[in-house]
């Protein structure tokens, strides 16, 4: 999902006029067609209704009142979400969770708040959100409209950005996720990033930066050069800012590219979405691969792109199987397909709290879930032409 690439109004009617202001969505969800002006006279159960209707409102009142209204609305979704519903497998589990998150987010974001020009909100006991939207949406002249959803989002990514994520694989030092990229706050992949036995390697390839934290970790580890492709332009910003602030400028570049930079490598790490289906936010898009096809560009095109004797490092988690999503037979035959070989695969399980949650209807399989390195090789080792 993205932004839309024109400027989108949300119209309105209040006290007998009609009213218009720029829409703002990161997600790209259209406006509503229905708005009502709502205030502190609202209740819960009123703008539950409303918003399940596909009607929102735009909030007058107190905006701390605003808070505690969107955390009721979301006590009623869990209400609504607890109704009983047996799923005969657990793919059927997963498809019905998203459906569900889905339709949650949707429900909550119809509760909008106004902002002025310069990101700033007029309303009682209001925040100071201008530097937050600031790094999120950039300078704005104009007033806008926006979910309080959302920008809770912002809010909260500003303040992961200032705090940063700490690294053992760095030294303890921090990685700042910017708004919309995916924060390394689950670092069992990275541990396999620092231990995993380093090929002879002059120059790798991080493929696919977002925050950089991969390509920071080769670099510490001693590579020489690392070159990180990335085509978001918000994660192109998030790792050039990481690198800098970890002093790496000098062994790190950042290109924005498709997949592969130009040449060859002898390290290629990939560590791509790990659920086969269409990304539904920004986050998702770090989650979500829509046909595998970042994880079978890779593979594709790693052989051409590995020096004869390099390895390339596919850094993939196993819940797709276990929901029944893609088998082992698909990636075990995509690798072969593309000429290559697997020589050894280190692996390492969950550490986050959903994988002990027993009353997640997930469980099994977030239970089951490895997360793997892949040490591929090329077959064919006597060839060493690039693409």
């Amino acid at each position: 999902m993205s932004t839309p690439a024109t400027p989108v109004q949300l119209e309105w009617s209040e006290n007998g006029a009609a009213h218009a202001a720029l829409w703002r969505s990161e997600n790209g969800a259209p406006p509503p067609k229905r708005v009502v002006i709502a205030d502190d006279t609202t209740t819960a159960d009123a703008a539950w209704r409303l918003a399940c209707e596909g009607t929102a409102l735009l909030w007058r009142g107190d905006f701390q009142n605003a808070r505690q209204l969107l955390q009721a609305m979301g006590r009623r979704a869990e209400q609504k979400k607890k109704k009983p519903v047996v799923p005969k497998s657990l793919t059927e589990a997963f498809h019905l969770y998203r459906q569900s998150q889905l339709q949650r987010a949707r429900t909550l974001g119809m509760l909008l708040i106004p902002v002025e020009a310069g990101h700033r909100i007029a309303l009682r006991r209001a925040p100071d959100v201008a530097q937050a939207c600031s790094e999120a949406y950039g300078a704005s002249n104009d007033a806008y409209v926006v979910s309080l959803r959302e920008l809770q989002g912002v809010i909260g990514a500003y303040e992961w950005r200032k705090k940063g994520v700490p690294i053992p694989a760095l030294d303890g030092k921090s990685i700042h996720p910017h708004y919309g990229v995916f924060s390394p706050v689950r670092g069992e992949y990275l541990d396999l990033v620092a231990q995993a036995p380093l090929p002879v390697a002059d120059l790798a390839f991080d493929i696919g930066t977002g925050t950089g934290v991969i390509a920071a970790i080769l670099a510490r580890r001693g590579v020489p050069k690392v070159i990180a492709t990335e085509l978001n332009p918000r994660a192109l910003d998030c790792a050039r800012d990481n690198i800098q602030r970890l002093g790496l400028e000098a062994q790190v570049e950042i290109e924005a590219t498709d997949l592969f930079p130009a040449g060859q490598a002898g390290l290629i790490v990939c560590n791509p979405p790990w659920l086969p289906g269409a990304a539904n936010s920004l986050l998702d898009q770090a989650i979500y691969d829509p046909d595998s096809r970042m994880l079978l560009g890779f593979l594709r095109g790693l052989a051409a792109h590995l020096s004869a004797e390099g390895e390339g490092w596919l850094i993939l988690s196993d819940l797709a199987e276990h929901l029944g999503l893609r088998s082992r037979e698909f990636l075990t035959e995509a690798i072969a397909k593309a000429g290559l070989q697997v020589v050894a695969r280190m692996d390492v399980r969950p550490r986050h709290a959903k994988a002990a949650d027993v009353s997640d209807h997930l469980h099994a399989a977030r239970a089951a879930e490895t997360t793997s390195l892949w040490r591929l090789k090329r077959i064919d080792s006597g060839s060493d032409a690039a693409a």
